[in-house]
């Protein structure tokens, strides 16, 4: 029956192993959204963006494997003295213990650390994506409201143009009805004033 903490130590590996999957899917959707962006500067920013968390993501590999070779080394120094010193066993498988203990301890800790480090990138790459999402979905936005503006003002300038249209020949109507009318008032004069002309 395995001991509680190389159970506790297998947990945190497949936890580990969990964020790390996590972190590559993530890394994979902010990539892949940066390269369909139209905008080279947001294009740009979100590539530094990936490449950062990629780098993070090494670090934390690096950091996870120091530990468990570390962890070996431990164990297999420990396996060499508790064989090659022959003498009272029982106060050796003491110290050995003791010794095996702290050390699992202590590869526990930085294994939890680990966990909780990569859980903090899934974390800060979930809100980079949903910031992409919210940024993408303002742009859409942006662009239907631009597309609507844009309707509005070829249909205000229609309008305008034929409102000047009409103006005009409201004027020209206008200029005609009163010739017509100044044109009549002067015939009638003539004819009161002028009857046998």
């Amino acid at each position: 029956m395995a001991a509680p903490q190389d159970v506790h130590v297998r947990i945190c590996n497949q936890e580990i192993v969990k964020f790390d999957l996590e972190v590559k899917a993530l890394i994979q959707d902010l990539e892949q959204s940066a390269k369909e962006q139209d905008k080279e500067s947001e294009k740009q920013l979100l590539l530094q963006e990936v490449e950062n968390h990629k780098k993070q993501m090494l670090s934390n590999q690096t950091s996870w494997r120091k530990a468990n070779l570390t962890c070996k080394i431990a164990i297999d120094n420990l396996e060499k003295a508790e064989l090659l010193q022959g003498g009272d066993l029982l106060r050796q498988r003491k110290t050995t213990k003791e010794s095996l203990a702290q050390t699992s301890s202590a590869i526990t800790d930085s294994l939890m650390g680990i966990s909780r480090m990569m859980a903090q990138q899934v974390q800060q790459s979930e809100e980079a994506m949903q910031s992409l999402v919210t940024s993408s979905r303002t742009i859409l936005d942006a662009n239907e409201e631009f597309k609507s503006m844009s309707g509005t003002i070829q249909l205000g300038r229609k309008l305008i143009t034929k409102y000047n249209r009409r103006e005009l020949t409201d004027k020209l109507l206008i200029f005609l009805a009163l010739a017509l009318f100044l044109a009549t008032v002067l015939y009638i004069v003539k004819k009161r004033l002028f009857p046998f002309l």
